[in-house]
C-alpha cells in the first residue's frame, strides 16, 4: 500500500523553520545582553537621573524632583521692553545715535517662581523686545550647537560632494589624491584643534593675522578666539576643514555604485553634465547622502572636544555644557537632563532625515 509523504514533508519542513528561529533567537541573545549593558542600561539611567538632583562623587541623598531640571534648562520668557519716558511722556532718544531708550531688561523679567536672566534682544514692528531664560547659559549652548550644526553639515555636504565628484573622475594620480584628501580627518582632534588655535591667534603670532596684515586686511591684531563675533565662524572653518573629508569619502562610496552605463545612456540623450546631476547622480545619491547627513549632523550636534579644547568655559557647545554640569557643578541630575535634551534632538534629527530623503521606501 503507498502511504503519502507530503504531510510528513509539510511537517518536517514546519519543524525546520521552528528550529532555525529558535537557534537564531539563542544567538541573538548574546548580542541583546551586551547591547543592553553598554547602550540601553546606561540610557535608561542617564534618563533616571535627569529627573533626580543626584550630586556627582557626593553622600547627598539623592530626591526626585520630577520635571524640574527640564524646567530649570528650558524655561524662557519674552516680554517687550518700554521706552524710557522723559517729563513730557515722550520716549527718551539717545543724542548720539538717535534711538530709543528703552528700560532695563532686569525690570521686566519674570523672577517668580524662576529667576530669569537676558538671553538677547530683538525689534519686531517697531517694538523691542528682551528674550529671557531660567538658564540662559545652555539655551545660548542650544543656539550655538544648532547654528555649528546647520553651517558645518551644509558646507561639508557641498564641499564633500565637489571632492568626491573629482576624485571619482579618473586622471593622473586619482590614487594618490584619495589618500591625500583624508589627511584632515586623520589627525586626532585634539592635536588639529591646538594647530588652529595658534592659526587664529589674536596677535602676529597667529597665522591668519599675519596674513591678513600682509594683504592690508587687518592691523595683525584680530581676536578671533577672543570676540563673541569670529569665535563661531572659527569654530566651523575648523570643523569644515577637518571633516570634509569624511563627507568625501562617503559620498565617493555612494558614487561608486552608480553604473556607468546610465550615464553613457544620458550622454546618447543629449543630456548635459548639470542635468545629469540633478536627475540621475543626485536621486540615485539619496541613500548614501542620507546616511552621510545622519552621521555628520549626529557628530556635530554632540560636539564637545573642539569647543573644549578651543574655547574652555568661555562659551559652550551642548556637550560641553553638559561635561561642565557634571564635573564642575557636580550636579549630575541637571547635567544628566541636559545630555537627555541633546539625545532627543538627535533623535528628532534622524527622523527629519530619513522620513525627508526617503530612506525607508529606498
Amino acid at each position: 500500500m503507498a502511504v503519502s509523504t507530503k504531510p510528513a514533508k509539510a511537517g518536517g519542513i514546519s519543524n525546520l523553520a521552528k528550529s532555525e528561529e529558535r537557534l537564531a533567537i539563542w544567538l541573538l541573545i548574546p548580542t541583546l545582553v551586551v547591547l543592553f549593558v553598554i547602550a540601553i542600561f546606561p540610557l535608561g539611567r542617564v534618563f533616571y537621573t535627569s529627573f533626580t538632583n543626584e550630586v556627582f562623587a557626593s553622600t547627598t541623598e539623592t530626591q526626585f524632583v520630577g520635571m524640574a531640571n527640564y524646567q530649570q534648562l528650558l524655561s524662557m520668557a519674552i516680554r517687550e521692553l518700554p521706552p524710557v519716558l522723559d517729563a513730557s511722556g515722550n520716549p527718551q532718544i539717545n543724542p548720539d545715535t538717535g534711538e530709543t531708550i528703552y528700560e532695563r531688561p532686569i525690570a521686566i523679567l519674570p523672577r517668580e517662581p524662576l529667576r530669569y536672566r537676558e538671553v538677547g534682544q530683538f525689534g519686531f514692528l517697531g517694538n523691542k523686545y528682551v528674550v529671557g531664560a531660567s538658564d540662559p547659559e545652555f539655551i545660548l549652548a542650544m543656539k550655538d550647537t544648532l547654528s555649528f550644526t546647520f553651517w558645518t553639515v551644509l558646507l561639508e555636504t557641498i564641499l564633500g560632494m565637489i571632492v568626491a565628484l573629482v576624485v571619482n573622475v579618473k586622471f593622473v594620480g586619482r590614487g594618490a589624491m584619495r589618500a591625500v584628501m583624508l589627511v584632515p580627518w586623520a589627525i586626532p582632534t585634539a592635536v588639529s584643534s591646538k594647530m588652529w588655535e595658534w592659526m587664529f591667534g589674536s596677535t602676529r603670532t597667529g597665522f591668519f593675522n599675519v596674513i591678513f596684515q600682509n594683504l592690508g586686511l587687518g592691523n595683525g591684531q584680530i581676536p578671533f578666539l577672543e570676540s563673541p563675533a569670529w569665535q563661531m565662524p572659527a569654530m566651523i572653518m575648523i570643523d569644515v576643514w577637518k571633516t570634509t573629508p569624511f563627507m568625501a569619502l562617503l559620498l565617493l562610496a555612494g558614487l561608486q555604485l552608480i553604473p556607468a552605463d546610465v550615464y553613457e545612456a544620458a550622454d546618447i540623450d543629449g543630456a548635459g553634465k548639470m542635468r545629469q546631476f540633478f536627475s540621475i547622480t543626485l536621486p540615485l545619491l539619496r541613500p548614501t547622502l542620507a546616511v552621510a547627513l545622519v552621521f555628520r549632523t549626529l557628530d556635530a550636534l554632540r560636539v564637545f572636544d573642539l569647543f573644549q579644547i578651543v574655547l574652555a568655559q568661555t562659551r559652550y557647545s551642548m556637550a560641553s555644557f553638559s561635561y561642565y554640569e557634571l564635573i564642575s557643578n557636580r550636579a549630575a541630575g541637571y547635567s544628566s537632563a541636559s545630555s537627555v535634551v541633546i539625545f532627543l534632538i538627535i533623535f528628532l534629527f534622524a527622523i527629519i532625515y530619513i522620513r525627508t530623503l526617503g530612506v525607508e521606501a529606498e
